[in-house]
């Protein structure tokens, strides 16, 4: 049975959510703002926040902070700001089928329109915003498969989650099922259909779209509030969408495809990273010994490359420099988003050394999953190989609660300080449990200036 998008999007309540689907958001919620703290630190961050605040001053649909930072604009501002802070660190949630993100912009939206609600007069709970992500979250990843199906160039998260935070903020704004269809339909518009292989092939602040993706929804939901029409969403409607809205509100896409990221970099490089951590450590090998690397893996992963990143965004697309990090440091932290590490002498030999592979079949197998097999030759000429692999972080190999708080903590502690970042993690992993004041201390906890 296909049930239409807009009204799913429309009678969804907080008691059709699965527990399984709640305890991701709360998942998702913690890792993501752990992100979004040291994001903050980033040099694109703050040129986007220098940005909003040039160029979307607060109006008639209210003030709302940005993430991470406190200074008022407008909700589409702020969900601009916003989502470029989270997507300026590499290390949030994905969706491996749509090859891409949806939380990097879900959040960031979602909290803009519920700040500026809020700054109207409107209580909002934890369980009114567990509802709404988890329409974002599901019509997004829906959007997203349509759109990587019928569409022939690999296009941005932005594109697609522009679809999924126009749904849910119109919903969040009190819009009936007709003004949700054109919401969608005009985020689907005007999303930014941005190509990624130009992001991988020549890293940039542009990063995954999401910077525009968020923003287009949260417009298209002010504007469909007002009367503005878009409908149909392509992704949503038709013969062509059909197949992917099927089981709509009885399975969730969303428990079955996020995944979560271990390192800080592009996921296509974690199962290289993932097989020489343990083939370092199997083999009590040290990289003073190692003289060279090699990597087979899908077609799209060898694009990555980065040898010699100069840029924290051409170490977020590269898999030979992570590798090697990984190699040398044994971890891929904070310590290693730093301009120190892209100049360490060790590091680059043997990321210099490092040979990457084109290999035909895990590219066939890398649809579902991603795929890569590493081999570690010493300088006496001995070969380590390691089987090909997946990343951890995925369903089959999920990451632990206590690897989320760490990633958490070891991403805010530094910015935000031990003691709010404690808070923010006792808030955070029960959002949806919290009453009205309880989820504006968590919104303050997030939206207000960190010590960067």
């Amino acid at each position: 049975m296909t049930r239409d998008m807009a009204g799913f999007a429309v009678t969804l309540g907080y008691g059709d959510l699965p527990e399984a689907l709640l305890a991701l958001l709360r998942r998702s919620f913690l890792d993501t703002m752990g992100v979004a703290a040291i994001g903050s630190t980033t040099g694109l961050s703050r040129i986007a926040r220098k940005g909003a605040l040039a160029l979307f001053g607060p109006g008639e649909a209210g003030a709302a902070r940005m993430l991470m930072d406190g200074r008022r604009v407008s909700p589409a501002g702020a969900a601009m700001a916003g989502a470029f802070m989270v997507d300026s660190i590499d290390a949030h949630d994905g969706t491996t089928p749509n090859k891409g993100h949806a939380g990097s912009a879900i959040f960031p939206a979602l909290l803009a329109v519920a700040d500026a609600e809020r700054a109207r007069g409107r209580a909002i709970t934890g369980r009114d915003f567990a509802l709404w992500l988890a329409l974002a979250y599901e019509i997004s990843y829906r959007a997203g498969q349509v759109q990587h199906a019928t569409c022939p160039d690999y296009h941005t998260s932005g594109a697609w989650t522009a679809v999924g935070v126009a749904a849910a903020a119109a919903r969040m704004l009190g819009c009936d099922r007709e003004q949700i269809r054109h919401a969608a339909g005009i985020g689907e518009y005007h999303g930014p259909r941005s190509q990624m292989m130009r992001c991988i092939d020549f890293p940039t602040m542009v990063r995954d779209g999401v910077g525009w993706g968020a923003p287009s929804g949260v417009t298209a939901a002010y504007l469909a509030r007002e009367g503005f029409t878009g409908a149909p969403a392509l992704t949503c409607e038709g013969a062509a969408a059909e197949p992917f809205w099927q089981g709509l509100g009885e399975s969730w896409l969303t428990l079955d495809h996020t995944h979560y990221k271990a390192y800080p970099c592009c996921r296509w490089a974690h199962p290289s990273i993932d097989a020489a951590r343990d083939l370092m450590r199997e083999n009590g090998l040290t990289h003073d010994r190692i003289a060279g690397v090699e990597i087979r893996t899908f077609h799209y992963a060898t694009r990555l490359a980065g040898h010699e990143p100069k840029s924290l965004d051409e170490f977020s697309y590269a898999i030979a420099f992570p590798v090697a990090a990984m190699i040398v440091r044994g971890r891929i932290g904070v310590g290693e988003l730093t301009e120190e590490t892209l100049r360490d002498p060790e590091i680059l030999r043997i990321s210099r050394a490092t040979t990457l592979i084109d290999d035909p079949e895990l590219t066939a197998r890398s649809v579902a999953q991603r795929w890569a097999a590493v081999t570690l030759i010493t300088t006496d000429g001995r070969r380590f190989e390691a089987p090909p692999c997946t990343p951890r972080g995925d369903t089959d190999q999920p990451l632990g609660d206590d690897e989320i708080r760490a990633k958490f903590h070891g991403f805010a502690d530094p910015v935000l300080g031990a003691e709010r970042a404690a808070e923010m993690e006792r808030l955070a992993s029960r959002f949806d449990t919290l009453g009205a004041d309880g989820f504006a201390a968590l919104s303050d906890l997030v939206l207000t200036r960190t010590e960067a």
